[in-house]
């Protein structure tokens, strides 16, 4: 059904979308500027709306980051199509851009910006089609979702787009990329890199982590904006959160003493607000506590769409103390 849509609606709304220009050779501001305008024009067609898009094109951002079989994205907009899958597998030219042709062998690729070309290499044409999937299962959260999961077949990869949409229509924005150090610079708190020492308590394990060492109740702040994924105790790091942000980084918070009054599972957070307390809890049954000094065991995981893996944090550490220093 997809691949028969007509696309005679943009020769009435023809897509503004300028000639394709390498992400490279824009600003920030202007990627943002011109993503959120292709946004908000195909919802104005398909009628589905700009923050799931956006959602989408971030969580596979965040896939083309993590996985080495992807190249980077020609364009501003990251969804992924094969060649096969865009202009049909049995189509004996993998670089057709003529629509019809790519219907007949089966293809996805739709015209997304009335130029009577449906290219791989246009932004446009890459958010129409994608659009147009989700578009027939309907225009409302759930059937959204329901899209989602049979265009992805992962359950992980839905949850997670609909954390980088209620974010982005929470804050109307694109321009989401600011972080803050996990505790208030004018603490006392000390760290070095201890990713990848071996740890014994459990089995024989890693250090997944960067430890903070601070005092009892120190604040501990998301680094970035993301929703709360995981809340409660782990035998391992104690009271502890687990945090997405748009970028599919999962943050994770552990040993803490407590958590920020009114903090729940799914809440949005900001950068730089306090979600709970440094502490020692952990190393045992729920609610043991003093086995170690108070630190925050601070973690970063990448997921690349099929699953997870720890990275050392302390470069993002170092760097995003050095620019709130500033």
């Amino acid at each position: 059904m997809r691949k028969k849509l007509a696309t005679a609606v943009f020769i009435v709304i023809v897509l503004a979308v300028p000639h394709q220009v390498l992400a490279d050779d824009k600003t920030a501001e202007d990627i943002y500027a011109e993503r959120l305008a292709l946004y908000k024009k195909m919802e104005a067609v398909t009628h589905i709306p700009w923050y799931w898009l956006a959602g989408a094109d971030s969580y596979e951002k965040g896939i083309r980051r993590a996985k080495n079989d992807r190249e980077e994205a020609k364009g501003i907009i990251n969804i992924y199509y094969s060649p096969k899958e865009w202009s049909g597998p049995l189509n004996p030219d993998l670089e057709s851009e003529n629509p019809v042709a790519i219907s007949m062998f089966d293809g996805i690729g739709l015209d997304g910006n009335g130029n009577g070309k449906a290219s791989l290499s246009e932004d446009a044409d890459v958010l129409y089609t994608f659009a147009n999937y989700l578009a027939e299962y309907g225009y409302d959260d759930n059937n959204i979702q329901l899209g989602l999961w049979n265009y992805y077949k992962r359950d992980q990869a839905v949850n997670i787009i609909t954390s980088h949409a209620r974010i982005y229509r929470k804050y109307g924005t694109l321009d989401l990329d600011d972080h803050a150090f996990p505790v208030p610079l004018n603490y006392n708190y000390s760290y070095r890199s201890t990713w990848g020492d071996t740890r014994g308590w459990g089995g024989r394990r890693i250090h997944e982590g960067t430890d903070i060492f601070a005092g009892y109740r120190t604040p501990v702040r998301a680094t970035a904006y993301g929703v709360v994924e995981l809340k409660g105790w782990n035998k391992y790091g104690g009271w502890r959160l687990g945090i997405r942000d748009l970028s599919n980084t999962y943050h994770y918070y552990g040993h803490l003493s407590g958590y920020e009054d009114g903090l729940e599972k799914g809440d949005i957070v900001a950068p730089g607000d306090t979600i709970g307390y440094v502490g020692s809890s952990g190393y045992g049954k729920e609610g043991t506590e003093g086995k170690f000094p108070p630190h925050l065991h601070y973690g970063m995981y990448r997921d690349n769409g099929y699953s997870e893996w720890s990275f050392d944090p302390y470069p993002s550490l170092k760097s995003w103390e050095k620019e709130e220093k500033k």
